[in-house]
């Protein structure tokens, strides 16, 4: 029989050794797994956590293993390359860092063992991720395991598979199921017993074949129905020779069927069923991608309480573990491979082993219903041929592994809708971000509107959407504030436009939770993404999380926003309630300010403002509270900050009718003196002979992002990127900018 022996505990750890060691070195460090390496460098900014290869060593004796035949050692996550090497003697190279792979160790194995394995996240271009928005995390982080069993067994060889496919088709009210399986060395006289069960663990099939390959039919089948009933069933395959049972695996599946319509979006099991959600890193505050099971549980509950109804799990393959809550729990799943950002054309079979490895490993999972091929992946353009080849060669091949579901991409905001690129999977999503980079708020639903009547049988959806929020607060929010107020703003507006559009096959929000990205430095935290609904630890839900679970979920619930925003210095201050029930009452200590409805479920109330007043808001049995404090002055505490910010909106000397470093690009650039000011600052944007600005295609579409940007703004934001002004450029520029008259 099977077993599988855990293989996490006690490892040497070092980042110094720079060949295999003979025995295990005694001046390393030991950790057990899963663990990162950039668990604190990867997310304290300054783009300069480590990347290189680390060493793991363990010893080990033969005789504590389970006797069996056959050892696989089976990784589950090494970030991003990895060699096997045992007793000295390399078993076996991987490229890819999320996906699980193994290794036959038998043969190398003697009485006492010395394990290494060797890890590199360094720069390489023939293994993606390479160029993102978040930490490529080094480690073995995921758990290490070693299976045990006899000679003949269900496979493990091939790309890390489970060693079985279930394709369950409803049609009517039954479901016909083909179970399919691979056992190596398999002789005449063994046979397979399938027993599929319900929920209950009571028999819905069973029967004993020597055929790999089956079909039955489940009689009035329970549907999988996402969150409203995210029904299970189980097989359990044993390979059995004389009544002795070798070697058995196991899988749970759901019966459903779906279709995306480009004018109904997402319809399940023949009901519309609209998926609305976000989108997931894996990564966590102080222990970067090394999850343990508790945290996957945390952040599906924090998931599951927004109210969403799915989530793309972005931009590689996530744990298996999560993947089976997402099961359990009904949530509908993209899955996608980390093709991202800039297209390698020396990384081309990389693309197509992580997405045979991503299929592969995660056919059985009902809850995922497309496959994505790339994310932004024309920042440089998308007319490479190369690039476009790529993209159809993994089509194809999504398309022959599975037949039952489509693919889609994420697009990168500028991409032309009439790109062919667009035209090759079965679905398209953008990422759009107006309202935070570049644009304003209004312009996101009449963008979907222009796709969508230009390409009407396109099923069209948004994979990315959001803006970072600290905690920074304001009575005026302005985009680039960074402000829980302007992020609650921009969610409000892109809410009301997006899940009002019922064509729209999929939004999902970015992000929800805060991510490492240690590239970056803006917000006042550097090395975050502070895109999300809740803080990298988890442990604060921005006011933005509410509007979401007021649209999303059942849960009955009020909630006061604005409490981290207590001292104010306006006379009449804006407070804001979110809801699902039909009527709020808001009171002012203890004075009722009047009762509200809103269809939209966010409330509005105007609130004197005098000493300390403490609100109450009021649905029903539900309440929640909070203080506001009047004040003279704005207290400074509430002001963004940058870290190593050359300079701060707020040291500018602005003069009124005429333009500063605060003003947008588009107003600048509205003016002949602004024109003329800036052009020689644009080509310092471009290469010589290029199109390119930090690696995006300068078109039209960036150029009008671009204008939403004050320069102060842009300017911070270009420094990222190796283009750096000085506070005397700065303010050099600013004192120009103040004598051209605004128009």
């Amino acid at each position: 029989m099977r077993k599988i022996f855990n293989f996490n505990a006690k490892w040497a750890f070092t980042k110094q050794a720079d060949e295999v060691p003979a025995a295990l070195p005694n001046d390393w460090v030991w950790v057990n797994l899963p663990h990162s390496w950039n668990a604190i460098d990867g997310q304290d900014g300054g783009n300069d956590f480590y990347r290189g290869t680390c060493y793991y060593a363990k010893s080990f004796s033969k005789p504590d293993l389970p006797e069996a035949d056959r050892y696989y050692l089976e990784i589950n996550g090494a970030n991003s390359s990895a060699d096997v090497y045992v007793n000295g003697k390399n078993l076996a190279h991987h490229d890819g860092g999320y996906s699980t792979w193994r290794v036959d160790i038998t043969d190398a194995l003697e009485t006492e063992n010395l394990f290494v394995i060797a890890v590199d996240n360094s720069a390489n271009d023939k293994v993606y991720p390479q160029v993102a928005d978040f930490t490529f995390y080094g480690g073995l982080y995921r758990d290490v395991n070693i299976i045990c069993v006899s000679e003949s067994h269900f496979d493990l060889d091939y790309y890390g598979g489970p060693g079985l496919m279930v394709t369950p088709v409803v049609e009517g009210k039954d479901a016909k199921v083909t179970v399919e399986t691979w056992v190596t060395d398999k002789k005449d006289e063994q046979i397979l017993r399938y027993t599929v069960t319900d929920k209950l663990g009571n028999e819905v099939y069973k029967t004993e074949s020597k055929d790999t390959k089956i079909e039955f039919v489940i009689e009035n089948a329970h549907l999988w129905h996402g969150k409203k009933d995210p029904y299970l069933y189980n097989i359990k395959i044993e390979l059995v020779q004389c009544d002795n049972v070798l070697d058995d695996i196991k899988t749970r599946f759901g019966c459903r069927s779906y279709v995306v319509d480009p004018e109904n979006g997402f319809i399940l099991n023949g009901e519309e069923y609209p998926l609305r959600g976000v989108s997931r890193h894996q990564d966590r505050w102080g222990f970067g991608n090394a999850l343990l099971p508790e945290h996957h549980e945390e952040d599906m509950d924090l998931i599951c309480e927004v109210g969403a109804t799915t989530i793309r799990l972005a931009h590689y393959q996530h744990d298996q573990y999560f993947y089976n809550l997402c099961d359990e729990k009904g949530l509908v799943i993209w899955a996608e491979i980390p093709y991202i950002s800039q297209h390698m054309p020396t990384a081309r079979e990389n693309t197509i082993s992580q997405m045979k490895e991503l299929i592969i490993q995660n056919y059985n999972h009902p809850s995922i219903v497309v496959w994505g091929l790339s994310n932004e992946i024309s920042m440089k353009g998308d007319e490479d041929p190369d690039l476009l080849e790529n993209h159809n060669i993994l089509n194809d091949m999504c398309h022959e592994m599975d037949k039952t579901r489509p693919t889609t991409i994420a697009v990168v905001s500028p991409c032309s809708i009439e790109s062919p690129y667009i035209q090759i999977p079965d679905l398209v999503s953008y990422n759009h971000y107006f309202g935070w980079y570049g644009g304003d708020t209004s312009m996101n639903g009449p963008w979907f509107d222009k796709f969508h009547e230009r390409h009407p049988d396109i099923p069209i959806g948004c994979s990315e959407y959001g803006c970072e929020a600290l905690n920074w607060h304001t009575s005026d929010p302005v985009q680039g504030d960074y402000t829980e107020e302007y992020q609650a703003y921009y969610h409000e507006e892109l809410i009301r436009q997006l899940f009002s559009r019922k064509y729209m096959w999929a939004t999902h929000v970015w992000n929800m939770f805060d991510f490492g990205a240690d590239a970056r430095s803006e917000g006042g935290e550097n090395g975050q993404n502070h895109k999300g609904l809740v803080t990298f630890d988890r442990k604060y839900k921005k006011d933005s999380f509410y509007a979401y679970k007021a649209w999303l979920s059942d849960e009955p619930f009020v909630h006061l926003c604005g409490k981290r925003y207590i001292d104010r210095v306006e006379d009449v201050t804006k407070v804001t309630v979110y809801s699902n029930q039909p009527v709020v009452e808001l009171f002012a200590n203890g004075v009722s300010l009047g009762k509200k409805e809103a269809a939209d479920h966010f409330f509005y109330f105007d609130v004197p403002n005098a000493g300390e007043t403490h609100l109450r808001a009021v649905a029903g049995e539900l309440a929640d509270e909070g203080i506001i404090r009047k004040v003279d002055v704005f207290n400074e505490e509430y002001r963004l900050k940058e870290k190593s910010a050359v300079l701060n909106w707020f040291d500018v000397t602005t003069v009124d009718g005429y333009l500063s470093i605060n003003d947008k690009m588009s107003d600048i650039m509205a003016t002949p003196e602004g024109m003329q000011l800036f052009a020689g600052m644009f080509a310092k944007m471009m290469p010589e002979g290029g199109a390119n600005a930090a690696g995006f295609e300068m078109n039209e579409s960036m150029m009008q992002m671009l204008g939403g940007f004050t320069f102060l703004r842009l300017a911070g934001m270009i420094g990222m990127m190796g283009i750096n002004f000085t506070k005397e450029q700065l303010l050099g520029i600013n004192a120009q900018l103040n004598q051209i008259k605004k128009q």
